[in-house]
């Protein structure tokens, strides 16, 4: 086969956390132009309780959620790049406690499930194929007026316009060769439903090493801090305020994550797992990923 400008362990490095952080999609490597990949991912996340401003962890207010992703990327040149992905997803509360709004999405117990929001995402790359920058813009749109109060909900509905940059290094040469190693940031402008701002900042860190051509294994730190939004419990003692708690949190952590991935002549099969490290106003839990990118056109349709 042709081999492709960028390395397909660098390629395959940017899917095996993908639904983990939001940081995910702002890999510094793009694919060769005319390239389309196309990735079908599941994840299950377990919540298992909710940490308070202070740091406390309680657990209360459990929940799961199972999310399918379809997301494409297309290259539209070497340097140029642009991502689109929707997931449906599967939420089900499961504490035996009501919630205190006892709300019927959460009382049930059932699967509440929906189309979530289109992620939009374009990257440009500067550097080689050893050693890129690479500034990303992203919007976040949600598919349609889902229900987002309670638990046992698909997300927050909320608008977002989102500028960051990423930086990745993948020497070719050894004694270091197979390793890779990328670093992001990004702030995101976040809608407000009320008063209360709620753009957060968020990055990751990522290294990840393939010992044999086809195998990748990696390790990613990812954080996020909210510039706003409301903290519990001193925050919700209104009853508007509380209404929106759900969407508008100050939702600060950082979580640890590894992931495989394995390649074959023109796709890519990957597992992660991510679990909470520390936090404040955040979910607590952890969340498992596979899936399946497949890549058409460029070098992969020779």
């Amino acid at each position: 086969p042709v081999r492709a400008p960028v390395p397909r362990r660098v390629l395959a490095a940017a899917f095996a956390g993908l639904l983990a952080p939001a940081t995910a999609r702002a890999q510094a490597f793009t694919p060769p132009r005319g390239v389309l990949s196309l990735t079908l991912a599941y994840q299950y996340v377990e919540n298992t309780g909710h940490r308070l401003d202070d740091g406390t962890l309680l657990r209360v207010g459990q929940s799961v959620d199972a999310s399918v992703l379809l997301e494409g990327t297309y290259a539209a040149t070497d340097r140029l790049a642009f991502t689109l992905g929707l997931p449906y997803v599967f939420a089900r509360y499961t504490d035996d406690e009501p919630t205190p709004a006892n709300l019927p999405v959460d009382a049930c117990r059932c699967w509440n499930s929906s189309f979530q929001d289109f992620a939009l995402t374009a990257r440009y790359r500067l550097g080689g194929r050893a050693l890129a920058v690479t500034p990303t813009l992203g919007l976040v749109v949600p598919s349609h007026a889902y229900a987002w109060e309670g638990e046992a909900v698909v997300g927050r509905r909320l608008l977002e316009a989102q500028v960051g940059v990423s930086a990745g290094w993948a020497p070719p040469r050894s004694p270091l060769r197979g390793l890779d190693v990328h670093v992001s940031y990004a702030y995101a402008f976040v809608e407000r439903p009320i008063d209360v701002p709620v753009d957060r900042s968020f990055g990751a860190f990522s290294v990840g090493w393939s010992p044999v051509r086809r195998l990748h294994v990696g390790a990613t730190a990812s954080w996020q801090v909210t510039h706003g939004g409301l903290r519990a419990p001193q925050d919700l003692a209104t009853p508007a305020r509380f209404a929106q708690h759900d969407r508008i949190m100050r939702d600060d952590y950082w979580r640890l994550g590894g992931g495989v991935s394995w390649s074959f002549a023109q796709a890519d099969v990957f597992a992660s797992y991510t679990t909470y490290v520390a936090g404040r106003n955040t979910h607590d839990g952890q969340a498992f990923t596979i899936g399946i990118s497949a890549y058409f056109g460029g070098p992969f349709g020779r």
